[in-house]
């Protein structure tokens, strides 16, 4: 295994690191407080370069969550609707991959199609895949606890109806005990996700890496650039908070806007060099097959 890069360049100057040493290693760079702000100015300009793409693909998940919502009514499970909204958040970065596409051809100057970004033509698909699963999986675990801690600190499993559980949870000593505790199990978790996939779906969907190299790589990125990942994991919490909020009709808006600035956030934090398009096995899964 050969020896990781420093961080530093012989004159004390910032430089990308290798956080597993490995040659198939993305290198990671560092980023000032002020880059999420960019990466959100970035993906606001890649929206109206395609605006009728972004805005249709944000108009699709939006209808795609009221059904889910109209269908948690039918059921007389409205209640769950909240923990299923925050819940979204785990598992978007995967479900933005059309997105990143599109961001990705409008840098390169590549053609940009409806078929390309419906379709993504990915560099490693079983890898990202697997990583899919690993966040469904996630998800499934939030609702579990989430229908836990309700039945722990409200006393039932019965969920009383969407507007006496809003009311409930904001002006009652037991609902604001459960907003406390589920907020703060979520937001835990939330930044478990959040630290996993920052960079490494973009990264999987643009190179030949394994899923464990992928996810190293984005939880050392966030690591090492830890303020403005917390900004830029904020950032996203409201602006997706905004668009659930206005019953899905800010997604529209929302869901691309973010899946174009993770796109920017992926390229300025994540050293671009001859190998990321190679169609060989690279990262810790190549090293090991050598």
């Amino acid at each position: 295994m050969a020896n990781a890069k420093t961080s530093t360049d012989p004159d004390g100057a910032p430089r990308p690191i290798n956080p597993l040493g490995l040659s198939g290693a993305p290198e990671i760079r560092s980023v000032t407080l002020e880059a999420p702000w960019t990466w959100l100015a970035a993906g606001w300009r890649d929206l109206w370069q395609h605006p009728a793409l972004s805005l249709g693909y944000g108009l699709g998940f939006a209808l795609i969550s009221v059904g889910l919502i109209l269908g948690l009514v039918s059921l007389d499970l409205a209640s769950l609707s909240l923990a299923l909204a925050a819940g979204f958040m785990l598992v978007g970065p995967m479900l933005a991959v059309g997105m990143y596409e599109l961001s990705r051809r409008i840098q390169s100057g590549a053609p940009v199609t409806l078929t390309s970004i419906l379709f993504v033509r990915t560099k490693s698909p079983v890898q990202l895949a697997f990583l899919g699963v690993v966040m469904m999986i996630v998800l499934l675990a939030w609702v579990r606890l989430a229908t836990l801690i309700f039945a722990l600190v409200w006393g039932t499993l019965e969920f009383p109806p969407l507007a006496d559980f809003v009311h409930d949870l904001l002006f009652t000593p037991t609902g604001l005990t459960l907003l406390v505790v589920g907020s703060a199990v979520g937001a835990v978790l939330a930044f478990l996700v959040f630290a996993i996939s920052a960079v490494s779906v973009p990264m999987l969907m643009e190179r030949d890496l394994d899923a464990m190299t992928a996810a190293f790589t984005s939880m050392t990125a966030v690591s090492r650039n830890l303020w403005p990942m917390l900004l830029w994991a904020w950032l996203i919490a409201l602006v997706m908070a905004l668009g659930i909020a206005t019953l899905f009709v800010g997604m529209i808006l929302t869901f691309p806007l973010i899946g174009h600035a993770t796109w920017h956030a992926y390229r300025d934090l994540i050293a671009q060099d001859a190998g990321a398009g190679d169609s060989g096995p690279g990262g810790l899964e190549g090293q090991l097959k050598g």
